[in-house]
């Protein structure tokens, strides 16, 4: 490790699921002394509920007090507060979608949701803290990351596709001028394009000082991307994630012909193990990430040329992540029992992409629990758009009603096993959907594959354990 690696951060917290990753962790992580990355996945909606909720403890209001557009702040709350809770058995409201043109209603509450996110994460310590977006959910990128520059945030992290284009929107944004974004359409004809833009001094009024520009950093499956990132990319790119098909979430697909276990999992191969000669001769750090969370994979981490480690599943099952309790306990007695098991689903994701599934009773998990769940897309964030034959742009879901993805020119092959992320990652941290039936929205958790070994932070059988520990327990043998 040289003396200029030293000035980034050893450990990353990984930056999971649907406020997994809340505001709590990462502030935990960084005034450690670590990097706490919040997640920006539909923050709008998370922190919509927590609002209907009655916003226990006064954190998202205080935070809004601080919204440098007073005006905005007053409309989100006066949509969505409920002064003591919203009644347990009534649905929450849900937000409006993103749409192509930009919903204003939309785009002020996602600047402010993650202006919320990253301001109550920053607070009480003067460390870095940084927020993950995944390139996928295309749709509320630009209004989510001014949200994160106004608070501050000192990294974008990005996964999930090729943002080849976010570096140019992190430096339009330090004046508060336009910016744009490529928005892939599925049928789009030849020569055709459709970029999203977004103006800050256009949606609100006030004062805009300058802002600092985030270190940004994308997640890769390959030293190809990296390279062609690096070359290509429409401004700075500060250094890489480099995740392997063991880490939680959405995974890279294999490369070449697809090819699955006897239980149905991808299998992946030499050709998916990234080549760190390549990566080390671009000059930049990089993080290594996927079954990387204990002492002795991080001083290999070292040893590599890495600057550190990226650390997911360990802080997901902490005591200060958003994942519900009873998930979080029940997750981690498995584990410390030995029948912990992640499945790597390659049909559940809208996306396509492969997506790691814990395995547990009564959760979407379950063949008989999915079975149980009526078909809708009613959040959309992994909404695919699509060229109309009039021009104009459509929205569909592999995980809606299959006649309906049908009939907007969805492939019913590829409605097959998909499952709802948006409403099973809310349903993770206690926000799930109540339907107007009475079915209660299933959690749908996702972990990567060191669930297994879970039980090196835990003392006895006790399933709880701190963000702290995790990091005294990963830095305690190590040497740089």
């Amino acid at each position: 490790m040289t003396a200029s690696t030293r000035d980034w951060p050893i450990i990353i917290q990984g930056g999971m699921g649907a406020a997994v990753s809340n505001w709590r962790l990462a502030r935990a992580v960084s005034s450690f002394g670590q990097l706490g990355v919040v997640s920006g996945t539909a923050i709008d909606l998370v922190l919509a509920r927590r609002l209907q909720c009655g916003d226990p403890g006064g954190h998202i209001r205080r935070a809004l007090e601080a919204f440098p557009y007073y005006e905005t702040a007053e409309r989100i709350l006066n949509t969505y507060f409920v002064q003591g809770g919203k009644e347990v058995d009534k649905p929450y409201r849900n937000v409006p979608m993103h749409t192509y043109e930009g919903s204003r209603r939309a785009q002020e509450l996602a600047v402010a949701a993650n202006f919320v996110e990253v301001f109550l994460a920053r607070e009480g310590h003067d460390n870095p803290v940084g927020i993950n977006f995944l390139e996928k959910i295309q749709l509320p990128h630009l209004p989510s990351i001014y949200g994160a520059m106004l608070a501050g945030v000192d990294f974008v992290i990005m996964g999930a596709g090729i943002p080849v284009d976010i570096p140019g929107v992190l430096d339009a944004y330090v004046d508060h001028s336009v910016a744009s974004y490529p928005l892939r359409v599925a049928g789009a004809l030849h020569g055709e394009s459709y970029r999203m833009t977004f103006d800050p001094r256009a949606l609100f009024n006030g004062h805009f000082a300058e802002l600092k520009r985030p270190f940004f950093l994308p997640i890769i499956a390959s030293e190809t991307l990296a390279i062609m990132l690096s070359r290509k990319a429409n401004g700075r790119i500060d250094g890489f994630v480099i995740e392997g098909p063991t880490a939680g979430g959405h995974n890279a697909p294999p490369r070449g012909a697809l090819k699955l276990t006897e239980d149905g999992q991808p299998i992946y191969g030499e050709r998916d193990v990234v080549n760190l000669d390549a990566i080390r001769k671009l000059g930049l750090p990089f993080w290594l990430a996927g079954s990387y969370g204990n002492p002795g994979k991080l001083q290999e981490a070292f040893d590599l040329g890495a600057a550190g480690i990226q650390v997911g599943t360990a802080f997901a099952l902490s005591t200060d992540s958003g994942l519900a309790p009873d998930l979080r306990r029940a997750l981690v007695m498995k584990a410390i029992r030995g029948g912990a098991h992640v499945h790597t689903d390659p049909s559940a994701s809208p996306t396509g992409f492969p997506f790691k599934v814990a395995c547990l009773h009564n959760t979407l998990s379950e063949e008989e629990d999915y079975a149980q769940r009526e078909r809708l897309c009613d959040l959309g964030y992994l909404r695919e758009p699509y060229r109309k034959q009039d021009g104009k742009i459509g929205f569909r879901c592999p995980g809606e009603p299959v006649a309906e993805f049908v009939k907007k020119g969805g492939n019913p092959e590829d409605a097959e096993g998909r499952k709802c992320l948006c409403n099973g990652l809310s349903a993770n941290i206690g926000l799930g959907q109540i339907r107007e039936n009475g079915y209660t929205e299933q959690p749908l958790v996702t972990l990567g594959d060191d669930l297994a070994n879970i039980a090196q932070f835990c003392n006895g059988d006790s399933p709880d354990y701190s963000a702290v520990d995790v990091l005294e327990k990963l830095l305690c043998t190590v040497t740089y």
